[in-house]
C-alpha cells in the first residue's frame, strides 16, 4: 500500500486522492485549491470527480461567488469508512505505539522513517523501522519481539518491513551516518522521546 495515497488501497483513481484530501481536512476546497495539491491531475478531471461525489451526497458543495467550494459530508453513511481509510498512516502509527508499549523489553526509542515518513511511498516500498535497544535488554527476547512486529506490520500493510536496529551504546558511538540524519530530520516517533534521540545524536557528533 501507499500510506501517502491511502484510498488507493481500494481504488487507484483520482476519486481516491480527492476523497482522501477532503477526509483529512475539516476545511472547504475549491477545484483550483485541490488542483494545486494534486497537480498531476487536470482541473477538469477534479471537477468531474467533485460533481460525481456531490451527486452521491458524499461531498457537499456551496456556491461562493462564481465558484463552488467542497467539503466531505461527514453525516453521510459512507463518510466514516472514508475518514478511517484516509487516516491509515495514523492508524499504523497508533498500532506501532501500542505494540511497542506492550513489549517485555521496550525500545528506548522507535520511529518510522524513509519513504513512509516522507510521504513518497509506492506499493513496492518497504516500511522502515528504526529501533534503539537498551544495552541491557536480553538479546533473545528482543530479537523475537522485533521479528513478530516486522511480520505484523507486513500483514497490516502488505509492504515488506525492514527494521534498523541500534543499541544505545552503538547509537552513541556511531559515525556520521546519513541514515541517522534522515531519522533525526523526518522520522515519525512511535516510542520514546525525539528530544532524547536528538540529544544523543548531538553528543555523538561532538
Amino acid at each position: 500500500m501507499e500510506l501517502s495515497r491511502p484510498l488507493a488501497t481500494i481504488t487507484p483513481t483520482l476519486d481516491a486522492d480527492v476523497l482522501a484530501l477532503l477526509a483529512q481536512h475539516e476545511v472547504t476546497f475549491t477545484t483550483g485549491q485541490l488542483h494545486r495539491v494534486l497537480p498531476r491531475f487536470s482541473e477538469e478531471g477534479i471537477r468531474n470527480v467533485l460533481r460525481r461525489l456531490t451527486r452521491q451526497g458524499l461531498v457537499s458543495a456551496e456556491r461562493v461567488g462564481n465558484a463552488y467550494s467542497y467539503r466531505l459530508n461527514r453525516d453521510h453513511l459512507a463518510a466514516g469508512p472514508v475518514v478511517e481509510l484516509a487516516n491509515l498512516q495514523r492508524t499504523l502509527l497508533n498500532r506501532l505505539e501500542e505494540r511497542l508499549a506492550s513489549w517485555k523489553s521496550p525500545p528506548v526509542y522507535a520511529a518510522v522513517f524513509g519513504s513512509a515518513a516522507r510521504g513518497t511511498m509506492t506499493v513496492d516500498s518497504d516500511i522502515d523501522l528504526f529501533l534503539v535497544r537498551p544495552d541491557d535488554a536480553p538479546r533473545g527476547v528482543w530479537d523475537e519481539q522485533v521479528g513478530v512486529l516486522a511480520a505484523e506490520v507486513t500483514k497490516w500493510t502488505g509492504n515488506d518491513t525492514r527494521p534498523l536496529e541500534y543499541t544505545v551504546s552503538e547509537l552513541t558511538d556511531a559515525g556520521a551516518e546519513p541514515v541517522l540524519r534522515d531519522v533525526s530530520a523526518e522520522a515519525l516517533t512511535v516510542a520514546g522521546s525525539r528530544a532524547w534521540l536528538n540529544r544523543t545524536l548531538r553528543q555523538r557528533t561532538r
